[in-house]
C-alpha cells in the first residue's frame, strides 16, 4: 500500500511522517512517531483512552486518520509537561491517587486541560459532562472529579 507523506505540528514540534491512507492517527503517534502515552482501549472511539487535541478540539485519535493530521496542531499528553515540571492536572492527579492503571489517565488528563482551558471554574455537573466520554473502569470517578477540581483551582490562583 502506497504510503503519504504528512507534515503536522506536535506538541509544538514540526512533525513529518509516512502513513498509510487508512491508518488511525492513533497508529501514527504510537508506532510511527513513538509518542505512547494515547491508549488504544476500544478503537471504536466509545472510552477516550486515545484523546489528544487536534486544532484545538479533544477528538478520539482512534477514529481521526494519520493524514488528517496534514497542516494540523496536535496535541498529546506528552506534550502537556513543561520539560520536567508536570502540568498541575498530572502533579495533582498523582498526589490525590485519581489513577490506577493509568489506561484511560492520559485521555483524561488531555479532555480535563482541554476543559480548564474553556473555563477555568467549572462546576462539578459541567465537569462530569465534558469527561463524559471518558471511561474509567478501575477509580470510578470521585477521585478524578476532585483531582480536577483541586487542580483547577490552584490554576486560578497562580
Amino acid at each position: 500500500m502506497k504510503t503519504i507523506p504528512v507534515e503536522t505540528t506536535i506538541n509544538g514540534d514540526s512533525a513529518e511522517f509516512l502513513c498509510h491512507a487508512d491508518e488511525s492517527l492513533l497508529d501514527v503517534l504510537r508506532d510511527r512517531l513513538g509518542l505512547t502515552g494515547a491508549k488504544e482501549g476500544c478503537g471504536t472511539g466509545d472510552c477516550g483512552a486515545c484523546s489528544v487535541m487536534l486544532n484545538g478540539r479533544v477528538v478520539c485519535s482512534c477514529l481521526v486518520l494519520g493524514v488528517e493530521a496534514q497542516g494540523a496542531e496536535v496535541e498529546t499528553i506528552e506534550g502537556m509537561a513543561n520539560g520536567e515540571e508536570l502540568h498541575p492536572l498530572q502533579r495533582i492527579f498523582l498526589e490525590e491517587a485519581a489513577l490506577q492503571c493509568g489506561v484511560c489517565t492520559p485521555g483524561i488528563l488531555v479532555a480535563a486541560k482541554a476543559l480548564l482551558e474553556k473555563n477555568p471554574d467549572p462546576t462539578d455537573t459541567e465537569l462530569r459532562y465534558w469527561l463524559a466520554g471518558n471511561l474509567c473502569r478501575c477509580t470510578g470517578y470521585d477521585k478524578i472529579i476532585k483531582a480536577v477540581q483541586t487542580a483547577a483551582a490552584e490554576m486560578r490562583s497562580a
